[in-house]
């Protein structure tokens, strides 16, 4: 018999992830070789033990299933991740994949969704409820990542969490808008904007569109 593949199953609700395994154990090739909660006690185990796929909810209690997702791909290069989620929005779709997710699904269609999922990325492909075709996969894969590249020394001054909170309010999204994009409170928020303006030297939400332009983190056209 074949070694079974481990997985690790992430997700703050402890009677969903029983949910989640006793559909998984019917699979005899899968095994749950752990669960967490949180993102750090889930980055930390799968450091230590380099599963071979995780499932991962995109609202977690410490940061969001996006981050965590980037953080695997970097430390655990060669574990899958799954996002399983209630999340639909478009924006979060293309946000999980340029992540580095493989497959993403809904959890209102886990229980044959997350089995055909785990099929699909195990023979080496990629996975999207079928709501979306894989074309579109494709070309949300192809979406330029906007920070990669910059090497302004304020910019790198910011935290990951500050530079993400940047993008979306230079994007003119609302406080309360850039809050439910991150799974974190608009008072999170305002406390990250009142970082990014002391360290930028910034004073006005103009002057942070202007310096957002100008390192090509948003398209001025769409203004």
């Amino acid at each position: 018999m074949d070694k079974q593949r481990q997985i690790l199953i992430v997700d703050d609700h402890p009677l969903f992830r029983e949910g989640l395994k006793a559909i998984i154990d019917r699979d005899s090739r899968l095994e749950i070789a752990a669960e967490a909660g949180d993102a750090k006690q889930a980055l930390a185990w799968a450091v230590d033990h380099k599963p071979d796929l995780a499932i991962v909810d995109l609202s977690l209690p410490d940061k969001s299933g996006i981050e965590l997702t980037r953080e695997l791909n970097q430390k655990c290069p060669h574990t899958i991740v799954i996002i399983l989620t209630m999340h639909t929005k478009v924006d979060y779709i293309a946000e999980a994949f340029q992540a580095g997710a493989r497959g993403y699904v809904v959890k209102e269609s886990a229980a044959a969704g997350i089995m055909a999922g785990l099929d699909s990325v195990l023979q080496g492909g990629y996975f999207l409820d079928s709501a979306v075709s894989g074309q579109v996969v494709e070309r949300l894969m192809k979406l330029p990542a906007r920070d990669v590249n910059i090497t302004d020394a304020d910019y790198r001054s910011l935290t990951p969490r500050e530079q993400e909170v940047l993008r979306l309010l230079a994007e003119d999204n609302s406080t309360k808008e850039v809050a439910s994009r991150l799974f974190i409170s608009p008072k999170t928020v305002e406390n990250h904007r009142s970082n990014i303006m002391h360290k930028l030297d910034l004073h006005s939400t103009i002057e942070l569109v202007r310096y957002a332009a100008r390192l090509g983190l948003i398209d001025m056209e769409l203004w």
